[in-house]
């Protein structure tokens, strides 16, 4: 039986923040699919989505944060061998003919967003009880080989954005163990060594392209630069004000490509202006800010790490995201949290939701 001073800790200050984004985010994709022939459907379906979502914060409270983290190898392995079977039998999702869902029926399944939080739950598990050895740097090969592996399988597939994330995440969580600044750069090093190795051997000719692209969008305006340049004309044209609900050209005349998932917020931002842009990064600091006070109230290394590793996760997509709609990172297709259309990527971050939420709820124990 569940201890009923649960409940009275549950964190309702972040359960509205999220409805209230996820709530900004229908309007703005009621507006980027009205009248899009073959997306009428795309609200309500984000609707059921944003339901369901609710459903697996619900079922992320009736099992304890430490148990969670207990399961997160496990459930990192599983996604290893999901991300295996993407490879090998692995289809495009609804819009994209990238080959990185898995087809379940009538429903599409992107392990690649679920990796991140495995990896956080992982690791949270593994520094549990962790005190670095001095003068020793092997106690990193086991957490590096963690994120390494299914950053391979997903740049495979290939989703270089996805990869990337799963970098970042991992960043912050070694930092909070204490890694040693020789460490840092050493790896550095060894990093910027290996970027003319990843060019010619590991990038595809499309990514290449659109990191060209970023350096100077002009140099193919009607293809790879073509994302960019749109989405700049978009959010540029909305101006202080906006243009009002349903009027942005750039979204409604299909100017803009995949205007309901990544490049969402310059749909929104040439409706709303720059007052409503602003509006939708404040709510976005106010949930990380209200998250990230957990750290420092965290009572055992556990929960510390998954506060941090969820926060990194959500920080890094708004920041890529909203970065390449306004030119300033490459193009690499990345969801804006709550607010793009995308069942794996609403399910996934919920589920992190969750998690703060459990963590929050149980903050009257000890450690």
């Amino acid at each position: 039986m569940l201890d009923q001073r649960l409940f009275a800790n549950i964190d309702w200050t972040l359960c509205f923040l999220v409805l209230l984004i996820s709530g900004v985010g229908l309007i703005a994709l009621s507006s980027a699919t009205v009248g899009s022939p073959g997306k009428e459907d795309y609200l309500i379906q984000q609707v059921y989505r944003i339901v369901a979502g609710v459903g697996v914060i619900i079922l992320t409270q009736l099992i304890h944060y430490r148990h969670w983290a207990r399961f997160g190898f496990v459930m990192h392995l599983v996604v290893i061998i999901l991300l295996v079977l993407v490879l090998l039998y692995g289809t495009g999702g609804p819009g994209s003919p990238v080959q990185r869902w898995l087809k379940v029926g009538p429903f599409f399944f992107q392990p690649s967003e679920f990796s991140k939080f495995t990896l956080v739950l992982a690791l949270s598990h593994h520094f549990r009880d962790f005190e670095q050895p001095k003068g020793n740097w092997l106690w990193m090969i086991w957490p590096l080989a963690l994120m390494a592996v299914p950053v391979v399988l997903i740049i495979k597939q290939p989703d270089l954005g996805t990869a990337l994330l799963l970098l970042i995440v991992f960043i912050p969580i070694i930092f909070l163990m204490g890694i040693r600044l020789k460490t840092i750069f050493i790896i550095g090093l060894l990093s910027l060594a290996s970027l003319p190795v990843v060019w010619m051997f590991v990038l595809k000719s499309y990514q290449k392209g659109r990191i060209l692209t970023f350096l100077n969008p002009e140099r193919d305006p009607l293809g790879s630069g073509y994302h960019i340049i749109q989405s700049k004309i978009a959010i540029g044209s909305g101006g202080v004000f906006g243009k009002g609900f349903g009027e942005g050209t750039q979204g409604q005349l299909n100017f803009l490509p995949a205007h309901h998932t990544d490049f969402i917020f310059a749909v929104f931002s040439e409706e709303w202006g720059f007052v409503g842009a602003m509006v939708v990064l404040l709510l976005f600091l106010i949930l990380t800010m209200w998250s990230l006070a957990e750290v420092l109230k965290a009572k055992n290394r556990v929960s510390a790490i998954l506060i941090t590793g969820i926060v990194a996760i959500i920080i890094s997509h708004v920041l890529i995201n909203i970065g390449m709609t306004t030119g300033l990172m490459p193009v690499v297709g990345v969801p804006l949290p709550f607010f793009s259309y995308g069942g794996s990527s609403m399910l996934s971050m919920m589920f992190g939701i969750g998690l703060l939420l459990n963590i929050r709820m149980r903050r009257f124990e000890k450690k």
